[in-house]
């Protein structure tokens, strides 16, 4: 069974033949949002034009194929990855896992075992909290180690919840948080309206990064949605 959040989330289909891309289309569309590719670079458009939760990608693609698109996904997000691949050598598969893929099938594949792989994903990335490929944004570095801030020779203390929102933001700069998404993924805990615990945390968030960084904006409110890095 389906739980409400798996019914938000939005799926990337990077797939050359049209026949298997129609295929997984219909079959996600009953759970996830899905939007569809036809090669790689109009996967990358994509990713980088809308944030997705889960990317199934075809190894064998025209133009960038599939380990190249991982690599340029990779610079810059942790999102889940399965490879959709007709070669099934050690070798190959070694490779694609060590240059990020979370897991991967091999054609045919079997739609019910597809199904759920892509829930254990999904499941293990919403359960895990992000930590941000990168550590630095504008004027200011994010010391995981410390649970600071720095700017130059300045620092301010974050506590673990704010440092975790602020990690959160940077896993994918394009993507607006609700305030349902940032307390499930940041305090493990189902979110029963926990608005207060939420603002007071993003609000003195802000108020330590103003102190490094007074004239630069660096989370932006998206009003009736929610928050996402500016």
């Amino acid at each position: 069974m389906q739980g409400d959040w798996e019914n938000q989330m939005k799926i990337l289909i990077i797939e050359d033949n049209n026949e298997i891309s129609e295929m997984l289309a219909t079959i996600l569309a009953a759970d996830y949002t899905v939007q569809q590719a036809y090669s790689g670079t109009e996967g990358l458009l994509l990713f980088q034009q809308d944030a997705f939760d889960l990317i199934l990608l075809d190894r064998m693609l025209p133009g960038k194929d599939g380990t190249q698109v991982l690599q340029e996904i990779r610079q810059t997000s942790t999102v889940p990855v399965i490879i959709l691949t007709a070669l099934d050598e050690p070798a190959d598969v070694s490779t694609l896992l060590l240059a990020g893929a979370n897991d991967y099938l091999t054609k045919p594949f079997n739609v019910e075992e597809l199904k759920a792989r892509i829930i254990v994903q999904l499941r293990t990335n919403k359960q895990t909290p992000p930590v941000a490929s990168s550590h630095s944004y504008k004027n200011i570095q994010l010391l995981p180690d410390s649970f600071q801030l720095q700017r130059e020779e300045a620092t301010v203390q974050l506590k673990k919840k704010e440092f975790e929102i602020f990690s959160l933001l940077l896993t994918n700069p394009k993507k607006v948080y609700t305030k349902e998404m940032l307390y499930e993924a940041v305090w493990q805990e189902p979110y029963y309206g926990e608005e207060n615990t939420i603002n007071v945390h993003i609000s003195h968030l802000r108020s330590k990064i103003k102190t490094l960084d007074p004239d630069e904006a660096y989370i932006d409110t998206v009003w009736g949605i929610g928050i996402k890095l500016a």
